[in-house]
């Protein structure tokens, strides 16, 4: 039982890392095709690009961080 509530931790650390990774990233992104004048349809693009790879890293972290504190004892 106690793997399971593991497991649903770190999947829950994972998805909220994502959400907030992705809605970071998504601004972030805006904001660095606007500053920089990327041209045309190519601002989807980089701010695609920009929006997953913040999601992917927030969320490594986030569930990294989730299955570290769930070897802990409290």
């Amino acid at each position: 039982m106690a793997r399971d509530s593991c497991l649903a931790r770190v999947t829950a650390g994972v998805a909220v890392g994502g959400a907030v990774g992705g809605a970071v990233g998504a601004v972030y992104g805006t904001y660095e095709a606007i500053r920089y004048k990327v041209p045309g349809l190519l601002k989807i693009r980089y701010i695609g690009q920009t929006t997953l790879g913040s999601a992917a890293i927030f969320g490594l972290f986030l569930g990294a961080g989730s299955l570290i504190h769930c070897g802990k004892s409290h």
